[in-house]
């Protein structure tokens, strides 16, 4: 039964992908964005839902969810600095003979710099703050995290970006077959491609706690590893579908705009509900997610992540994962 429902998990996440990467361009296209602006404001922050659920779910189940809250708020950015960024440039290399630009990424290298140059202060001074016992501080960091996102989005769209001239394929739910499609037909596709991808993560977290208990897993290895894995998917397998469309803005900033967003509103909110008092596997979690990080803003600026790089995001991913074990 287990492996059936981890299957029906997947089958609505990808579903849920499909759907939601057709609404999100038409949305942007209604909206007159570009391809960054769709990608790491209405994509990332969309599919960013199902694993900022976890954490609040957790804190309103008592003082014993607070660990599984904290590892699951730095357990995301680890794995879209990591796991995302791996499949990302796995899926370049897997479509090159079928992309214009082979294993090259062409994203857009402005929004590229604003995105991880956003990400790597703001996510290191969120990790600083879990190393200091001062709620007064946190609550200044709260403060600070909060209006610095309101920054990023002011910056994001900004007048200047250039509007998608490509046509997205036609609206799955445009049974009318208008051109443009209506803004019912638009929204609901949205809610019901965002409704799956909940619904499929959430299935699919379900379904890892229980083979997590069977086999001995402390809860913050849980949360850090196998939860965000989980709720990370929609990002992922959305931007394998853009890259191998080859509209790699959307699928790089599909990533590095949910990983803006997970460095200062989820940590905004355990720095205000909880103790914020960091663990060495969350600390661990956290510094490897930044190296993530930064290897990805130096190949996405060159333009190339090639099988070194695919190595090397690996092994971080690989370290966490021995971390962790070890030290359950």
């Amino acid at each position: 039964m287990t492996v059936l429902l981890l299957l029906a998990s997947f089958v609505l996440i990808i579903g849920g992908a499909i759907l939601f990467t057709n609404a999100v361009e038409w949305a942007g296209r209604r909206l007159n964005l570009g391809e960054g602006p769709v990608g790491s404001l209405l994509a990332a922050v969309g599919t960013a839902l199902p694993e900022s659920l976890i954490p609040i779910v957790a804190v309103l189940a008592g003082a014993e969810g607070e660990e599984v809250a904290i590892g699951a708020i730095i357990g995301a950015p680890f794995m879209l600095g990591t796991l995302a960024m791996l499949l990302m440039a796995g899926a370049a290399l897997a479509y090159s003979k079928s992309r214009d630009s082979g294993r090259e990424i062409n994203a857009d290298k402005r929004a590229v710099r604003r995105d991880l140059g956003f990400f790597l202060p703001c996510f290191g001074a969120g990790l600083a703050l879990g190393l200091v016992d001062s709620k007064p501080l946190h609550w200044v960091g709260v403060a600070g995290l909060l209006l610095a996102y309101g920054y990023y989005v002011r910056r994001t769209v900004k007048k200047g970006d250039e509007a998608e001239e490509e046509e997205p394929k036609p609206l799955y739910f445009d049974w009318t077959k208008d051109d443009p499609p209506s803004t019912f037909q638009l929204v609901l596709q949205l809610v019901v491609g965002l409704l799956m991808i909940v619904g499929g993560a959430e299935l699919f977290v379900e379904e890892l706690k229980k083979v997590a208990e069977s086999v001995g897993l402390a809860p913050l290895a849980l949360s850090l590893v196998l939860a965000p894995l989980a709720t990370e998917l929609p990002e992922k397998l959305n931007s394998v579908i853009w890259i191998r469309k080859g509209k790699d803005s959307l699928a790089v900033g599909n990533v590095t705009g949910a990983m803006a967003f997970q460095a200062t509103v989820p940590i905004a909110f355990g720095l205000a509900v909880t103790e914020w008092d960091l663990e060495p596997a969350a600390v661990v979690a956290g510094v490897l997610g930044l190296v993530g990080g930064a290897l990805a803003l130096w190949r996405l600026r060159v333009g190339r992540m090639g099988p070194a790089a695919v190595v090397a995001w690996t092994g971080l991913f690989a370290a966490l994962v021995l971390f962790v074990g070890v030290d359950s």
